[in-house]
């Protein structure tokens, strides 16, 4: 049989892109590392009891009492195991990516759900992204960033984004079309349809969009510490290279507490907003 060499092309675009974009890939890299280095010293610099105290507040005002209980013996017991400085790496990392993400993915987002032709064309495009086996994306971001954080923030934004754009369209769709019609009739412009009706309308799917992006950048912690991230990830990693199961367990516990955590405060920000709403 012929042998297609997809691979083979796909590899040579990869070289191109590495010597012929290379200031790009550097100026990317640049801002990257800093805007990631920024969130690790908030983090790391804040006293843990402040980072939970405030983090308990969030959770109590969105998602309820239980949860502020959760998130104060969840966070301190990943302080009495030693890992804190890794677990706010870990968040800096994921709310890097989830920021990029949202930023690309909800303007993209709000593309499709206005133009037929974006939606056809985007569609396959994440489906191929959410797909694609996490460690493919690995080879490209060390190819364009060397190694560390940054590849795995890229990558991390790839495997991570197409949710956010997925319910940003869907969102914007379902609103109700005698809702669009009512506000045409008041003489809406379409930037005040946009901004005024449709994404407060959509914004619940949104949000939804939101605690997804976050949840995926958590499940590429430990993928992204094979090509050098720093956090939680590094620690599973030596828990399975080295088998040692004590910590390769108490690092996935603290990667399970921080994901439920943000899980249960975005879920209660969105339960909040559609609440408002209704009741508007």
């Amino acid at each position: 049989m012929i042998r297609l060499p997809i691979g083979d092309a796909v590899e040579k675009a990869v070289d191109w892109m590495t010597v012929n974009w290379a200031g790009f890939f550097g100026a990317v890299k640049w801002i990257l590392l800093w805007v990631i280095t920024r969130f690790e010293d908030l983090f790391t610099l804040i006293p843990f009891y402040v980072v939970i105290l405030i983090l308990a507040v969030l959770a109590w005002k969105l998602a309820g009492r239980g949860t502020a209980v959760f998130t104060v013996v969840g966070l301190w017991i990943v302080v009495s195991i030693g890992l804190w400085t890794e677990t706010m790496e870990t968040l800096a990392l994921v709310v890097t990516s989830t920021l990029i993400a949202l930023i690309i993915g909800i303007p993209l987002g709000i593309w499709m759900s206005r133009s037929e032709t974006v939606n056809r064309v985007v569609r396959p495009i994440l489906a191929f992204m959410q797909t694609m086996p996490a460690f493919v994306y690995l080879i490209p971001a060390v190819y364009f960033f060397d190694l560390g954080m940054v590849p795995g923030a890229v990558a991390t934004v790839i495997f991570a984004m197409p949710p956010a754009v997925r319910l940003t369209n869907l969102g914007i769709r379902q609103v109700p079309g005698d809702v669009i019609e009512a506000a045409r009739a008041f003489g809406c412009t379409g930037n005040q349809m946009l901004f005024k009706v449709q994404i407060p309308l959509a914004m619940p799917t949104i949000l939804a969009g939101l605690n997804q992006t976050i949840m995926l950048a958590l499940s590429m912690v430990v993928i992204s510490s094979m090509i050098g991230a720093e956090g939680l990830g590094i620690t599973v990693l030596q828990g399975i290279t080295q088998l040692k199961v004590g910590e390769g367990f108490e690092g996935g516990l603290a990667v399970v507490i921080l994901a439920m955590v943000l899980d249960r405060i975005t879920q209660g920000f969105g339960r909040k907003d559609s609440k408002k709403l209704q009741a508007k």
